[in-house]
């Protein structure tokens, strides 16, 4: 027969089991003020930088916690003056369930309520390349796993340049993006494993971006389209006239592009189309005469290469080359701008001939003379007449 514990010891084995509760709920309380600490201390060690969080949350069962009220801004480290440069309502970082089944364990990142602010000569994208390795060293210390998911929703990227006159304030809104398998955790055997998908608007107009990528590949390599509808240019006027030195009285613009990179080669092409152009406005009336007159060419020009038929200006530049030597072939540019302009209207579209497996190709030479490529065209991009016949066969 084996003796009961006396009254006395199973109330001491209570006692030590509430203490150690207790000890757990203090520590559960006090962790997130002791994270949070830790957190802006480090932020305001970042060199070039000042960040803060505001709030700190645990989600112990779930392994994840969250940064609210989360901001980094460029810091002059001769003046000490701080420029906006990142900002988050919400930041949910936590490990990433799906590739844990897979047997990897890697983490994931949800981003609310983000801005991106790019400003000229404070934080552009060029001056960010040389603190690649304190921002590295920053995101492992918040989050000690690779990341393997991303998420933005709501957010905004902006680009301000205060120099310039009228001051520049153009930005990305409603960008929503979603990056997976960045670390490859789901042991994929694609060429490229990673996906990146991302929407936003652009001042009444519509982008869409999508992106194979093989991230651990020993130079860039990854296949991208972007397709930007209809954004409306008087909404730019501020650039236009920063920039260009003209202004517009209406008109939209859209974008298409397609590149694709592979062994530290390009290809791919560029397709801006511009519609109900108008450069000058009642708002002119106040422009120098000599203003005037260079508004007056630039909208002469933009009537001159209108396709009668679409009421837009459009052209086609091809890129390709290495990455280190980047070309665009001007001539290629204006000959596509003449052929849409006096013979066929290229079609507002994606042209879907970009691939990861045309990086490389070799070109075919091209003997024509300058007449014969602007008549007799075997552009790869798809005719109005071409997408009729194909409409009509369907």
């Amino acid at each position: 027969m084996t003796e009961r514990p006396s009254r006395s010891t199973r109330n001491k084995r209570w006692r030590v089991l509430l203490i150690v509760i207790a000890a757990l709920l203090i520590v559960r309380i006090i962790l997130p003020y002791v994270l949070l600490h830790f957190a802006n201390d480090r932020l305001k060690k970042v060199k070039g930088y000042y960040g803060h969080i505001a709030d700190l949350d645990l989600a112990i069962i779930r392994g994840a916690y969250k940064l609210e009220g989360f901001y980094l801004d460029r810091k002059d480290t001769v003046t000490e003056e701080r420029t906006p440069f990142l900002s988050a309502g919400v930041i949910d970082l936590s490990v990433e369930w799906r590739a844990l089944f897979h047997g990897s364990i890697v983490g994931e990142l949800v981003v609310d309520t983000a801005e991106v602010r790019f400003t000229k000569e404070v934080a552009e994208p060029a001056e960010l390349q040389k603190d690649t390795a304190s921002f590295a060293d920053l995101l492992h210390d918040f989050m000690p796993l690779k990341i393997n998911r991303l998420e933005f929703h709501n957010s905004a990227v902006r680009y301000i340049d205060p120099t310039s006159s009228p001051k520049v304030d153009v930005q990305l809104s409603q960008v929503d993006l979603l990056a997976t398998n960045l670390s490859n955790a789901m042991d994929s055997t694609v060429v490229l494993p990673s996906k990146v998908v991302a929407s936003a608007g652009l001042y009444g107009g519509q982008l869409t971006f999508n992106m194979g990528i093989d991230p651990l590949a020993p130079s860039p390599t990854f296949d991208m389209n972007l397709k930007l509808t209809e954004t409306d240019l008087t909404e730019l006027n501020e650039m236009l006239q920063a920039y260009g030195n003209v202004d517009v009285n209406q008109g939209t613009m859209s974008l298409y592009t397609e590149i694709a990179t592979r062994n530290g080669e390009f290809t791919g092409y560029v397709k801006p189309v511009i519609k109900d152009l108008d450069v000058l406005g009642p708002e002119d009336k106040n422009d120098s005469f000599f203003h005037k007159v260079y508004e007056g060419i630039v909208g002469t020009v933009g009537s001159i290469l209108t396709n009668p038929r679409k009421e837009q200006v459009a052209t086609k530049v091809e890129l390709k080359g290495k990455l280190d030597d980047v070309k665009t072939s001007s001539i290629y540019a204006v000959i596509q701008l003449l052929r849409n302009a006096f013979i066929q209207a290229l079609v507002p579209a994606l042209d879907q001939e970009v691939s990861i497996n045309s990086v490389g190709e070799i070109e075919k030479k091209d003997d024509r003379g300058f007449f014969e490529k602007l008549f007799n065209s075997d552009d790869k991009g798809r005719t109005e007449a071409e997408a009729d016949t194909k409409k009509g066969e369907e």
